[in-house]
């Protein structure tokens, strides 16, 4: 079941739209056929019964290490500093309380690249010959399907801090069970999204959305919650990743006369807006919305004021101050922090299974990755959780990115989304966080 509440304003419409999204199977009453005659003895009731084992892992070899297959170049490089610098200021902070199982993490660094040219695919081989533990990233859903089978199917953890797909809520894309990630389901961002849109006035929208796994994905999921909503999807143009130029797409959109537009894309959003400028469905014309992929501050890489009012949407809590100065000294040039927080809880998660695990190994991680995110003594800090798992306790680490409290696919079942507000620097404000549950 799916449910979504506002901090300030209320979602039942759309609520609504996402519960049959995610319509969960109904618990089956005992059929009283099943039950034996009086005076009869189930076959089972004299079969001893037994503890089902603990699995049998491979033994790891005593030091947890990480790789990150995180954007360093391609169309997210600019969500890449704050990922890195998470990644490393958990493995900082970490191997100052201690390290995991009387031993530093160690720490190998990889780039993703985009898909085009494949870069993940080599450096997830790099990082397998390093044998790595968990490999944390990618960043891009569509790269990381790419590189999935690699990594589970060698019993390494992957543990995206971006992925927002829906696609990976289900047991079909990682058999292996070694599949996990901090940022939730396009699901509720997609029903944030398609809510602030209907909450702002307007009924007819018009969608423009890359041809890949993100895209497509989180464009069905607005659509679905905007007309169960009310509202009308006037138009929905996609466009190839690689492409030129975006002209054919944009006066089709133009031609559909839509009152609101909304963007999901990467950065080839700073081509596509000055195109929808011309053709008069510019922020000045219509209301015009992104989502995780191109909120990003731009300041003077477009035309000063180009983007101001435009509304953006990114998965995560709000950054605290300290957070945020804890990771300027990891990287003091970072000017966006998206995924940071989300990069930072990857590793701790990790290190905490690790340690519950009692096995550097990363099938062991995995089989406790989901249990020390929820039902359990709530704790905040890695050396604070790992004191209660020492002491024999279940513990339930609530991070800087938010609660967590994964579901039975590695996802979140409950998170923040915030909404940002462009100003005339072409940056972002925050305006308002809304919590939602998947």
């Amino acid at each position: 079941m799916r449910s979504i509440s506002r901090a300030t304003r209320t979602a039942a419409a759309l609520a609504a739209s996402v519960l049959v999204l995610a319509a969960c199977g109904t618990d089956e009453a005992d059929d009283p056929t099943d039950e034996p005659p009086a005076g009869e003895e189930s076959p089972a009731d004299d079969e001893p019964t037994e503890e089902e084992p603990a699995e049998d892992f491979p033994e790891g070899d005593g030091t947890l290490t990480i790789g990150s297959l995180l954007p360093a170049t391609g169309d997210l490089e600019f969500l890449g500093p704050p990922e890195f610098a998470g990644v490393e200021l958990a493995i900082k902070e970490i191997n100052e309380a201690g390290g995991v199982l009387g031993e530093d993490v160690e720490y190998f660094e990889g780039d993703s690249g985009d898909g085009t040219p494949p870069v993940a695919g080599p450096t997830v081989n790099r990082l397998l010959n390093q044998d790595v533990d968990v490999i944390v990233g990618a960043a891009a859903s569509g790269v990381s399907i790419t590189v999935i089978d690699a990594i589970t199917g060698a019993g390494v953890v992957q543990f995206s801090p971006a992925n927002t797909s829906p696609i990976f809520d289900s047991d079909e894309v990682d058999p292996n069970e070694l599949y996990f990630r901090t940022a939730p389901s396009d699901v509720l961002q997609g029903a944030v999204l398609a809510n602030l849109v209907s909450e702002d006035g307007f009924s007819n929208l018009g969608i423009i959305n890359r041809q890949d796994d993100y895209g497509t994905g989180l464009a069905k999921v607005i659509t679905e919650n905007f007309e169960s909503a009310g509202g009308t999807v006037v138009a929905t143009e996609v466009y190839a990743p690689d492409a030129s130029n975006f002209n054919a797409e944009v006066q089709a959109m133009a031609a559909a006369d839509p009152d609101a537009v909304v963007v999901v894309g990467f950065v080839e959003t700073l081509q596509i807006i000055p195109q929808m400028v011309r053709n008069g469905i510019g922020p000045d014309d219509v209301a015009v919305y992104f989502t995780d992929g191109n909120t990003s501050n731009y300041g003077g890489d477009v035309e000063q004021g180009l983007l101001e009012g435009i509304k953006g949407t990114l998965p995560g809590a709000e950054l605290t101050g300290d957070f945020r100065e804890r990771l300027l000294k990891v990287d003091p040039d970072l000017e966006d922090f998206s995924y940071g927080p989300e990069s930072y809880d990857a590793v701790v998660v990790s290190a905490l299974a690790a340690v519950a695990a009692d096995s550097d190994n990363g099938e062991a991680i995995g089989a406790n990755i989901i249990d020390v995110t929820r039902e359990g003594t709530k704790c905040t800090e890695f050396a604070e959780c790992v004191e209660l798992l020492e002491a024999d306790e279940d513990i339930d680490y609530d991070g800087v990115s938010g609660p967590i409290e994964m579901n039975e696919f590695g996802s979140p079942a409950a998170a923040s989304i915030g909404v940002y507000l462009y100003g005339p620097d072409n940056n972002i404000t925050p305006d308002e966080f809304i919590q939602g549950q998947i």
